[in-house]
């Protein structure tokens, strides 16, 4: 089982929002849906680099803002007609905090 960090409290992702995250792998996008769940995917969408961040949140989909592909947050596929797919991350959330996988955390290898 891999370790987790704290990254910040649920309240700190605005509800069908998101917050993004600098990690040794890049930007990750921390999104929080309508009932509360967390999912954390890469933050650049495959098609144009759109920052998922700024997308719009709809139920577990995410829609890029640049050009609508709209991605599975669970599996980070893009829906419809649209190729591509963007990686997910582990998380979880735990007595109203934010918990991520610390491999995200360490650094690059050189």
């Amino acid at each position: 089982m891999s370790a987790f960090v704290d990254i910040g409290a649920l309240e700190d992702v605005p509800v069908q929002g998101a917050r993004v995250v600098r990690t040794a792998q890049g930007c990750i996008a921390v999104f929080r849906t309508l009932d509360d769940r967390v999912f954390a995917l890469e933050d650049r969408c495959p098609h144009k680099g759109g920052p998922l961040s700024e997308g719009m949140v709809h139920g577990d989909r995410v829609t890029c803002p640049l050009h609508a592909w709209a991605f599975d947050m669970n599996t980070g596929q893009a829906q419809g007609a649209d190729e591509g797919a963007v990686r997910t991350y582990p998380v979880r959330v735990r007595n109203g905090r934010i918990l991520i996988s610390a491999e995200l955390m360490a650094r690059r290898a050189a």
